[in-house]
């Protein structure tokens, strides 16, 4: 009996799919709930396991895009009957018909290590006679993939050249020594360095990405105002805690929450910077769903903290985490991704000193947090050193004005240096 294994829909927008990798052979046997495949989205990337056990036949290749409900692959149940429980394991001959080339992939794929390698970088590696013990995998579980070969013959194609411009020419021995070098040196000064590139198609996450942005950048009357806070108070709270903090909800304490919650203080005084513009009318959001941008390597997502307002510190810190583990699993949801109404992006993780984010449409406000450096300011009229960092809070000009956003700023300020203030509710 066979089980068709389908790509399942994501969302009612989303009509396509690329299939990015298969995490299982052809051929071989998967259980209920294991992973088989990685597909991509222009939203999401997500790892799509079986419904039920048997023996897996592919139908569709890694690399290819297919529309949503398309059949990648069919899984045969195993049947037992009466006939075998009594006659016992019968030993299978290989038919003549299976003696071709699905035969020779499987032995050559069960002579890899592992077995572990995808069916088009087996089908390359024939191609291009390459011996795979000798490929790096970077895939799930050490699986070769497509990539990985290709990678190696870009390698070796370098080495080959290396060695053809560092080989002395012996096509020629009778050439004397001078007027060999003369040549030599004429041969090289024609030719240039090989020019090489790589084109490769965008992926559909990057597609939207792009096309995000730009919509961002066209549609909106963007303006950036910035700050800068002391991160003193933070931090000490931060340092006599976290432990504490860490045995009791299992989660670290980062400083993203405490932005989270000023951001929410700074919303609530300022709500133009909660609400986005909707053709004439201006919508006013009376909640507060904050997304967090997570660079990945597929992009950047911006997964959604809803009613963040009703959430502690562990609450929050323990949404965050959560998100980082889907994304890393290729778990994330749609869902995930849906009903922000403002955005937290911390580009300080990467070193970035100062920023202008870009809004995430449609909503009309985006804060950008720094690196925390050392500097001298002046406190009290004496020049000391405090760890501070920059800020960026990015908004729609169209309904909020500067007078707004700056007092949002300084509100999400005044909240993060003094972090008292956001459990008092002052």
């Amino acid at each position: 009996m066979a089980h068709d294994v389908k790509v399942p829909s994501v969302g009612e927008s989303v009509t396509e799919a690329l299939l990015v990798q298969w995490l299982k052979n052809d051929g071989d046997t998967v259980q209920a709930d294991e992973p088989l495949f990685v597909i991509e989205t222009d939203k999401v990337t997500l790892e799509v396991t079986a419904d039920t056990a048997g023996t897996l036949n592919i139908k569709v290749q890694e690399g290819e895009t297919v529309a949503i409900g398309t059949v990648v692959a069919v899984i045969e149940k195993e049947e037992t009957s009466e006939r075998g429980k009594k006659s016992g394991p019968e030993k299978k001959e290989t038919p003549e018909k299976e003696k071709g080339p699905k035969a020779e992939e499987k032995s050559q794929d069960a002579a890899t290590p592992g077995g572990n390698i995808s069916p088009s970088a087996l089908r390359l590696a024939e191609e291009k006679q390459v011996d795979l013990s000798d490929v790096t995998p970077s895939g799930p579980g050490g699986r070769i993939t497509k990539g990985d070969v290709l990678l190696f013959l870009e390698s070796s194609e370098d080495r080959a050249a290396e060695s053809d411009t560092s080989e002395p020419d012996k096509a020629e021995p009778d050439t004397p020594a001078s007027d060999k070098a003369e040549t030599d040196k004429a041969e090289t000064d024609k030719t240039d360095p090989e020019e090489r590139v790589t084109r490769k198609p965008m992926t559909p996450i990057r597609r939207k990405i792009a096309a995000h942005l730009l919509k961002a950048r066209q549609n909106t009357a963007m303006l950036t105002t910035f700050n800068e806070i002391d991160m003193s108070r933070v931090m000490a709270l931060r340092q006599a805690y976290k432990e504490p903090f860490r045995e009791k909800h299992q989660v670290s304490l980062g400083f993203m929450s405490f932005f989270i919650k000023a951001c929410i203080e700074g919303l609530k005084q300022c709500p133009q910077v909660n609400a986005f513009v909707d053709g004439n009318d201006i919508v006013y959001h009376h909640y507060y769903h904050v997304g967090v941008a997570i660079g990945s390597g597929k992009g950047l997502v911006v997964p959604v903290i809803r009613h963040a307002d009703h959430l502690d510190f562990a609450g929050i810190e323990k949404a965050i985490v959560t998100f980082v583990d889907k994304i890393e699993n290729n778990r994330l949801e749609l869902a995930d991704l849906e009903g922000g109404t403002f955005t937290v992006s911390n580009g300080g993780i990467y070193g970035s000193l100062l920023s202008t984010p870009i809004l995430n449409s449609p909503q009309s406000g985006i804060l950008g947090m720094h690196k925390i450096e050392k500097r001298p300011v002046v406190v009290d009229d004496a020049v000391v050193i405090r760890p501070m960092m920059y800020v960026a809070l990015s908004y729609d000009h169209r309904i909020v004005d500067g007078r707004e956003a700056v007092t949002c700023l300084k509100q999400i300020k005044a909240c993060v240096e003094n972090p008292e203030r956001m459990l008092l509710e002052v």
